[in-house]
């Protein structure tokens, strides 16, 4: 799996400075309530860490620390707003998104997206993050650091350094964009602390004593040495230094339709200038559904017309604004090529009264993908599902109702016509 993640560091303090101009960059801020509040420091600018001040600790604590700084009453409702308004235009990118809306949750100004297969839509890795980049840009205050990589933990630790030091002193160049190459997160890890695989302060200190002071040498012990010293935290070492996914990427909104549209320019209404969008858009679905082993039942498609100089149907009135096909698999899959032949045939078989100006493609009914089992001496032992969607495109060209198939209802019946019968094709519609 490929996951770009945005970080936004100590976003509500930069929040509550493009609410109020009037905040001096210099000066201490403390984001969370009033000194004398029941509360706790939720955010803190440069000036006000360097004097102590710590996210989690009363607000009372911070005002003895730092006396001078402007404690600043948190807006969760407005906060949230600018972030949830952050994760929509993220899905535009990609349909598997991730990341909270609590300024409470430590993660507040961190977000993930699922990047597998999008390249056909958006480019090349790097020119992906720079789109995403760009686009969430008027949305959230300041520069986001980005980088893509294979795990969560690679890809944060990638976004928090810039790919400069991984020592975090001085000598390092940060770069705006960090793209790990696809297998080479153990590689991009090694030369970083030891200490950054894990938060807890016991096994940090027992990493120190033992003289391991690199992520390679956590990644060189064997996975059962880590564990008899560690528990269950060596398990977790022993993953992320070898750039295995230790928390597995869950959307926010787990998709049960994953949909991405692109906009035509000009619009067109060839099939084959179709069929060269669909495509792109049934591949990055389909990486998608590839990267986390799901498939899915259905599919929607939605043409947007320009009505513009589109002729009058046969009712004497406009086409419609919009045509909308709705398309059932013989099968769960996550195959492009067999999603994108069936739906050229619904729109051989029904061809667009106008222009298209924007096409969405949904994938519905997402599930996990089923295994097949296959035989150990008949090659080509799929063909039966390869019957089903070929059945199903010559329902969709010839109609239903001119195609049908064989179903076996009681082998053993005594008259021969009650052992089978005539079913008809599950081709199209919901």
């Amino acid at each position: 799996m490929r996951l770009l993640h945005l970080a936004w560091p100590h976003l509500l303090v930069h929040l509550a400075r493009s609410r109020d101009p009037g905040l001096p960059v210099d000066a201490p801020i403390v984001v969370g309530g009033r000194p004398w509040d029941d509360a706790v420091v939720l955010d803190a600018s440069r000036v006000a860490r360097d004097l102590g001040v710590r996210h989690g600790i009363p607000l009372g604590h911070a005002a003895r620390l730092v006396p001078e700084a402007r404690f600043v009453p948190p807006r969760p409702a407005e906060d949230a707003a600018a972030v949830e308004a952050a994760l929509d235009a993220l899905a535009a990118f990609s349909p598997s998104v991730a990341g909270t809306s609590d300024p409470a949750d430590p993660a507040f100004g961190m977000l993930e997206a699922q990047v597998d297969g999008l390249e056909p839509l958006w480019g090349p890795e790097p020119a992906l993050a720079a789109r995403v980049a760009a686009a969430l840009a008027p949305l959230l205050p300041g520069r986001p650091r980005v980088a893509i990589a294979g795990t969560r933990f690679a890809a944060a630790l990638a976004a928090r350094t810039g790919g400069g030091n991984p020592d975090g002193a001085g000598g390092g160049t940060r770069e705006e964009i960090v793209i790990v190459p696809t297998g080479a997160d153990a590689v991009f890890l090694a030369p970083f602390p030891a200490r950054t695989l894990t938060r807890d302060p016991d096994v940090r200190g027992r990493l120190a004593r033992l003289g391991i002071a690199r992520v390679g040498q956590v990644a060189a012990i064997p996975r059962s040495a880590l564990v008899a010293r560690f528990e269950a935290e060596g398990e977790r070492l022993h993953a992320r230094a070898n750039g295995i996914e230790d928390v597995l990427f869950r959307p926010r909104r787990p998709p049960q339709r994953m949909t991405l549209a692109l906009p035509v320019e000009p619009p067109v209404e060839d099939l084959e200038a179709l069929r060269f969008i669909l495509r792109r858009l049934g591949r990055a679905l389909a990486g998608q559904l590839d990267a986390r082993g799901e498939a899915a039942g259905r599919a929607r498609l939605v043409l947007d017309l320009d009505r513009t100089f589109a002729p009058a149907i046969d009712a004497g009135g406009p086409p419609p604004a919009t045509v909308v096909l709705e398309q059932r698999f013989p099968e769960p899959t996550a195959d492009a090529e067999a999603v994108e032949r069936l739906l050229l045939e619904r729109l051989a078989r029904q061809p667009v009264p106008a222009p298209v100006e924007r096409i969405e493609l949904g994938l519905a009914e997402v599930g996990p993908a089923t295994g097949q089992q296959l035989t150990l001496f008949v090659p080509q032992a799929n063909r039966s599902a390869r019957l089903a969607w070929q059945l199903a495109r010559l329902a969709v060209r010839y109609g239903p109702e001119q195609v049908v198939r064989v179903a076996l209802d009681d082998p053993d019946a005594p008259l021969p016509e009650a052992r089978w019968s005539w079913r008809p094709v599950e081709a199209g519609g919901p």
